[in-house]
């Protein structure tokens, strides 16, 4: 599956689901509502200590263990290698549920669902639409990533001294660029004028990868930087505490790092994956769909603002703005970069 077909079939995706409630059940499922429905999350290679993405999953399964009384198991994958044998064995040990957490185990999700036609899978995203073969017992969880970076973007062109704002990706995938996209286009919305850089770390673990990226960034002008590349932009957010700039987080709430977090563009990776295993516990697993999640649902937005912020309240009252627009339609900022 290349990167350009992904981007054609996740649009299809996103006008397929945006008029469905996130939670619309379809056909019951052989997976009725017992107390003993077992959910598996396989994570990507950034782990649980990632801070965000993972982690944000994980905290999903949790919720659901609580609320719910489903029982949870993790599977951790170190390196891309894990992942079949990871989905397999959580397959094989009786989960009525798999969920694959991240874009790079679209592969691993169609091959492996289709040797266990009986167990259900969904896979963080990644659009069923896009999956090879089209596995029927399958479904995304996808997010309008574009909205929440069009936020993120909002914040850093209102406190920018320099003029200069700059993101670092982790690998070059479409939810990393659809954060991106996003971010660019409503910055120039609000400054025209506005410096953009960019680069990637090609990883989403080393921090040393992208705190120096961070630093190089700062060198070139920048006093705003965005890192969306999990952990390995937790490196990132602390070149711009060292450096006494903003940084901006990703996926979750990472206003937690210390007041030099002027945001977060916030994916709410629990929320996705609490309300797929709600749905499925409850017999209503449907396959060959995808739940989607947005500014307009909740689903992505922007975090806590720091209270170090110049013109705060204005800076949120703005955001605010934008967040409506964006819920409306009337703010549409592209997933792919020019």
């Amino acid at each position: 599956m290349t990167i350009r077909k992904w981007t054609v079939g996740v649009a299809v995706a996103l006008a397929a689901v945006a008029a469905l409630a996130v939670a619309a059940g379809g056909s019951a499922s052989s997976s009725k509502g017992t107390a003993d429905f077992k959910v598996a999350v396989v994570t990507d290679i950034g782990g649980l200590n990632d801070k965000g993405f993972n982690a944000l999953a994980y905290k999903g399964l949790q919720d659901a263990q609580k609320k719910l009384g489903v029982k949870g198991r993790v599977f951790i994958s170190k390196s891309a290698a894990d992942y079949i044998p990871n989905l397999s064995t959580a397959a094989k040990q009786g989960n009525q549920l798999v969920i694959a957490v991240g874009f790079l185990m679209a592969d691993s999700i169609s091959a492996v669902s289709k040797r266990f036609p009986n167990t259900n899978f969904a896979i963080v995203d990644y659009p069923w639409i896009a999956l090879k073969g089209k596995p029927k017992n399958a479904r995304g969880i996808i997010f309008t990533e574009q909205e929440a970076g069009c936020l993120a973007g909002v914040a850093a062109a209102n406190v920018t001294t320099t003029g200069t704002i700059s993101t670092i990706g982790g690998i070059k995938i479409p939810p990393v660029d659809a954060f991106i996209a996003g971010f660019q286009f409503c910055a120039k919305k609000v400054k025209p004028a506005i410096q953009l850089l960019n680069d990637y770390s090609q990883d989403f673990v080393a921090q040393d990868k992208c705190k120096e990226l961070a630093l190089k960034q700062n060198d070139a002008g920048s006093d705003v930087i965005f890192q969306v590349a999990g952990g390995c932009g937790l490196g990132a957010l602390q070149a711009a505490k060292e450096r006494k700039v903003w940084g901006i987080g990703v996926d979750n709430d990472q206003g937690f790092l210390g007041a030099h977090v002027l945001t977060s563009a916030t994916k709410k990776v629990d929320s996705g994956v609490f309300q797929t295993i709600a749905i499925s516990k409850a017999g209503k697993f449907k396959g060959m769909t995808d739940g989607l999640f947005n500014v307009k649902n909740g689903g992505t937005g922007y975090g806590a603002v720091s209270a170090k912020a110049p013109k705060r309240a204005a800076l949120i009252g703005k955001l605010q703005l934008w967040a409506r627009n964006l819920a409306s339609g009337k703010v549409k900022p592209p997933r792919e970069l020019k």
